[in-house]
């Protein structure tokens, strides 16, 4: 492993976490005007209490399922990316890409994805039926043919697509928003804890 993936690693863990949790505190006294001329040093002998009271993180070895299952979709996800060429002009391009940047980014939160079924529905059905299904429809048509007006139809073929990647774009956002906010809440609950666990004790400033 390389000093970055370490980096990274320490960045994520709890120890990093609990212990900038508490040099925030620190960082608040500062400017209620409680810490004084040391406050660099409370922030970093919080930041060190916060460090060395936390738990390490505990070692798993094991694939929880729902990462099994979100390693599969996104597989899918990948080979589906692969089989799409030249035959799409630049804009479908464009709007898959960003629809499966929204789309990795929900697969890499695995375990919040999983709790909630009906949203694992709609990213598994995105990437498994609804994304190919819009695709292959358009792939099938002529060149010409799916570019231009037709006269008994408000959009040509090309305009439907992009409406229905607009479409699979917005309720991806909806999935990965709630997601978002399941995680702010979880770092609120943790802020609340540890305010209640310091608080009245020796570490108060």
């Amino acid at each position: 492993m390389g000093i970055s993936d370490r980096v990274l690693r320490y960045l994520g863990s709890t120890r990093n976490i609990v212990g900038s949790s508490l040099a925030l505190l620190g960082v608040a006294a500062h400017f209620l005007e409680l810490a004084g001329t040391l406050w660099p040093v409370v922030v970093a002998a919080l930041y060190g209490v916060g460090a060395l009271a936390a738990p390490p993180d505990r070692v798993r070895l094991s694939i929880s399922p729902a990462e099994v299952e979100t390693q599969r979709l996104r597989a899918d996800l990948d080979a589906l990316l692969q089989r799409i060429d030249r035959r799409f002009p630049d804009d479908v391009h464009t709007a898959v890409e960003a629809l499966a940047e929204i789309i990795g980014d929900v697969l890499g939160r695995a375990e919040r994805l999983a709790s909630s079924p009906d949203q694992l529905h709609v990213v598994s059905q995105t990437i498994r039926s609804y994304l190919p299904s819009s695709l292959e429809a358009y792939a099938n048509l002529p060149r010409g043919y799916a570019l231009a007006r037709r006269a008994d139809r408000e959009r040509s073929a090309h305009e439907e697509l992009l409406a229905q990647l607009a479409l699979l774009d917005a309720q991806t956002r909806k999935v990965a928003d709630a997601i978002h906010r399941g995680d702010d809440q979880a770092l609120r609950d943790q802020g609340r804890f540890l305010h209640d666990r310091f608080s009245g004790s020796d570490l108060d400033l």
